[in-house]
């Protein structure tokens, strides 16, 4: 199915942003330092792909839940938006964790 790993990704982010929002991690506090950071992970692994790319380590798959949409040669559509997605997982995950470890009480 055409598409569909686009949807996971997307429906997944949506997930992680409704937990986001809902726990005040981190876009809610700090909403343009939050961009920022998924901006410049994100341009720095498209960056990281285009070198891997270069050198042929990186190649594209075949595969029927691509749109078949490529930005670049073996760069999908799919790509740069799976790498917006992690930086943005990374951010919310530590902010969870710092919350976390921010609620344990320190022995005496």
């Amino acid at each position: 199915m055409p598409g569909a790993y686009l949807l996971a990704i997307v429906l997944s982010a949506a997930g992680i942003l409704v937990l986001d929002v809902r726990l005040r991690l981190i876009g809610p506090r700090a909403p343009a330092a939050t961009l920022a950071a998924v901006g410049i992970g994100t341009l720095f692994f498209l960056v990281w792909d285009a070198a891997g790319i270069l050198t042929g380590v990186f190649v594209k798959g075949g595969s029927d839940l691509l749109l078949g949409v490529d930005l670049a040669p073996h760069l999908p559509l799919e790509e740069p938006v799976f790498l917006a997605f992690l930086c943005y997982l990374a951010l919310v995950a530590w902010a969870g964790g710092e919350r976390i470890l921010s609620r344990r009480e320190v022995p005496p």
